[in-house]
C-alpha cells in the first residue's frame, strides 16, 4: 500500500527555516518523480518543486527559486524540501506526493497518490 507521510511544518518567523520530509512508504521511492504542493488558504493547489527519478530537480514557482531545495535520501526513501528565507506568502499546507511515472510531468493530476498535508505558517 502507497504511503506518504509529511512532516516538518510549524509556525516560523519571516526570514526563518523549515525542512519538511516525506517518508514513503510501499514503493520504492527512487523509481518515481515525488512533487511538493502547497494550497494557501482559498486559492489552488500548486506545484512547488519536483525530484525526478534520475534526480533532475524542478522548481515551478518562481518566487521560491533560491529558497527552496529538494533533495531525497534513498535509503530512508525520503523526500526533503528545505526551505530558508521564509516569507508570509509562503504560508500554506505543504503536501508530497508520488508521480505516475519516473519523470516529473506538470499538473497534479499527474500524482496520484498524496499525502495528508503538513502545515507551514510564516508569521512575526
Amino acid at each position: 500500500q502507497v504511503q506518504l507521510v509529511e512532516s516538518g511544518g510549524g509556525l516560523v518567523q519571516p526570514g526563518g527555516s523549515l525542512r519538511l520530509s516525506c517518508a514513503a512508504s510501499g514503493f520504492t521511492l527512487a523509481n518515481y518523480a515525488i512533487g511538493w504542493f502547497r494550497q494557501a488558504p482559498g486559492k489552488g493547489r500548486e506545484g512547488v518543486s519536483c525530484i525526478s527519478k534520475n534526480n533532475g530537480q524542478y522548481t515551478y514557482v518562481a518566487s521560491v527559486k533560491g529558497r527552496f531545495t529538494i533533495s531525497r535520501d534513498v535509503a530512508k526513501n525520503t523526500v526533503y524540501l528545505q526551505m530558508n528565507n521564509l516569507e508570509p506568502e509562503d504560508t500554506a499546507v505543504y503536501f508530497c506526493a508520488k508521480g505516475s511515472t519516473w519523470r516529473c510531468e506538470a499538473g497534479p493530476g499527474r500524482f496520484p497518490s498524496w499525502g495528508q498535508g503538513t502545515q507551514v505558517t510564516v508569521s512575526s
